[in-house]
Parts: structure tokens; C-alpha cells; sequence
């Protein structure tokens, strides 16, 4: 975790929106003299910032690093707790492992995990998500959310919107969501979605939602067996796209749209999922722990639940499965 000092500093250049911001004007803010604010000035500089500094107007931002440190995510961060606590590593077997370990120490709702490289990055059904150094993001993010147990799925389809708003926002692709957490582009998967939780009998103490995000990676970068059913936000756009400017645009949606869902259900969440959905129509393969149910997808329940009509009309409500589409 950054100094307190080093943060304010960071909210004086987040507040400015890439203006000047004078050095006494930092101070004040900050509460400390204007040498210590030259001091943190010229350990942004080391990490790779480049600072523009005129008399009389003070400092700007003019570039930021590659990496996805905590600075360049607060650095133009407008949310009010999402990423507002920031645990950071260069190198992780799994965000999703912190991010429960700080959860159960207390760690406040929005706190983020990020890491540059995950060695064990997992997703559903005990998956691996290839998480290579510097090209994709990596996060897990903390709620704590006051619902019933059994509502907690519906907070994967909420992030799933929210990455699949973000990505629109930020580059000229608009993703597909094939229930319940997977983002497509072109029929190729660039983001995963693993929720977790943390509850007692009568409780959720709290949920952890890992995203991971294939940005920056060439097909070289993937596995030969992923080639064909993996795309990044690069490979996609041909454009090298700011890491932590998405992961950005994510947090801001992710709390916009939780504090829509805590205060007026899920009803919003589910219309805006229902517009990114690739599978609405479609002829899907489910294959759960039980079975394999081929049928139609009439869509999503007030509860995230997906709807399958098999060829006899039989309507099958599936809470957890792999879903395929059927080979014709």
C-alpha cells in the first residue's frame, strides 16, 4: 500500500483532469512542505511518469507507464471506493487467493487486487486462465454486498456488463456475453468472469470477482491450443490499448451499476446483460454435473438463471454449466 502522502498526491492530479497543478497547491492539499512534494514528484518520475513543470503554473501528467500499478490507476480515477484501495504485485499465483485472504481480514468494499502476471490464474470449473506478464488485466475486486445468498450469482452478469461497457467505452469493439461470464469478440473469448464467495449460514460475508481481461496480447502470445478460441482487445482493434485506462472505465461501471442493482434489483442489470447476450435464440449444449441438456435459450429469470427449451418444449432452468454451441 502507497503512503498517504504519495495518494493525496495522486487525488491532486486526478482532480485536475490533466490541467497544471502547482506545487503549493499540492502542498496544501496534502499537508506537507513543497520540498516533500518535489521529492514525490522525482519518484514519479523514476517510475517511468513523464512530468511536464512550467514556473509559476506548476505540474502535469503528460504520460504514464505501461504498468498497472496503483498510481496509474488512480491517476483520472472517478469513483468513490472502487480501486480507492489498491494491493498491487508484479507477480501472483492468483489475485482471487489475495483478494479472499484480504477480505478476511477486513479489507474495505472496492479494494482491488491487480497483478501484472497471475502463474495460477483460474477460472470456472477449476480452469486455467493463461495470465501472461504486461499484456492483459488480472483483478479481483472486493464487495460486500447486503443480499440474500442465493442472489450472489447475479453479480457475475452485473460484471460482465460492466467489462463488456468498458471495452466499449474505451476502444471501437463491442463484445457479446455468452452466459453467464463470458465476453466474445468474433466468437473468440477475451474476458472471463469467477465469482466467489465468502458467506455463514445466514450471511454473505463477502463476494470476490475476479476479471481477467485479454488486452495487448499478439496471437503469439497464447498457447497453440487457445489460438483458435482466444482474442485479445489488440488482435481485435490492431491498436495497443491502456491497460489502466480500462481497468478504469471498468471500476467506474462496476459502481454505477452495483449501486443501481442495490438499490433497485436486478430488473436493470438483466435488461442491459440481455442486450450483449450472443446466446438469446441460439440452440445451446449445457453440460452440467447431472446431465446434458441441448435447447433453445428463451433467455435469462428475474435471478440470472439461464432458460433452456429442449426439442420436446420443456423448459430447463440452468443455475451452473458449461455452455457450447452445437456444431450443425
Amino acid at each position: 500500500m502507497q503512503s498517504d502522502v504519495r495518494k493525496k498526491i495522486i487525488d491532486a492530479f486526478s482532480n485536475a483532469f490533466g490541467s497544471f497543478v502547482s506545487g503549493q497547491e499540492i502542498a496544501d492539499y496534502v499537508g506537507c512542505s513543497r520540498t516533500a512534494v518535489w521529492k514525490h514528484i522525482e519518484e514519479l518520475r523514476n517510475e517511468g511518469y513523464v512530468l511536464e513543470a512550467i514556473r509559476n503554473k506548476g505540474y502535469r501528467i503528460i504520460s504514464a507507464p505501461g504498468n498497472v500499478t496503483s498510481n496509474e490507476i488512480q491517476i483520472g480515477l472517478q469513483t468513490t471506493a472502487f480501486g480507492q484501495n489498491i494491493h498491487y504485485e508484479e507477480s501472483v499465483d492468483s489475485t482471487q487467493k489475495i483478494a479472499n485472504r484480504l477480505a478476511n481480514e477486513d479489507a474495505a468494499e472496492g479494494t482491488i487486487v491487480i497483478a501484472e502476471e497471475q502463474t495460477l490464474g483460474k477460472g470456472r470449473l477449476s480452469r486455467n486462465w493463461h495470465s501472461p506478464k504486461f499484456t492483459g488485466i488480472w483483478m479481483s475486486l472486493i464487495l460486500r454486498p447486503n443480499i440474500p445468498f442465493h442472489e450472489a450469482p447475479q453479480l457475475t452478469l452485473l460484471a460482465a456488463v460492466a467489462v463488456a461497457q468498458a471495452i466499449e467505452d474505451v476502444t471501437e469493439l463491442t463484445p457479446e456475453i455468452k452466459w453467464p461470464n463470458d465476453l466474445l469478440i468474433k466468437g473468440k473469448k477475451v474476458t472471463g468472469i469467477l465469482t466467489e464467495l465468502q458467506a455463514e449460514s445466514d450471511r454473505i460475508h463477502s463476494v470476490i470477482i475476479g476479471i481477467g481481461v485479454n488486452v495487448n496480447q499478439k496471437l503469439s502470445d497464447f498457447p497453440k491450443e487457445l489460438q483458435d478460441i482466444a482474442t485479445s482487445l489488440f488482435i481485435e482493434s490492431g491498436v495497443s490499448i491502456s491497460r489502466a485506462a480500462l481497468i478504469q472505465q471498468i471500476l467506474r461501471n462496476m459502481e454505477k451499476l452495483y449501486h443501481t442493482y442495490l438499490q433497485h434489483g436486478f430488473s436493470p442489470v438483466k435488461l442491459l446483460w440481455e442486450s450483449y447476450a450472443v446466446s438469446l435464440g441460439k440452440e445451446l449444449k449445457a453440460t452440467t454435473v447431472n446431465e446434458t441438456i441441448i435447447g433453445k435459450a428463451l433467455g435469462i429469470t428475474d435471478s440470472g438463471v439461464l432458460l433452456l427449451e429442449d426439442k420436446t418444449g420443456k423448459v430447463h432452468p440452468i443455475y451452473s454449466a458449461d455452455i457450447t454451441i452445437p456444431r450443425k
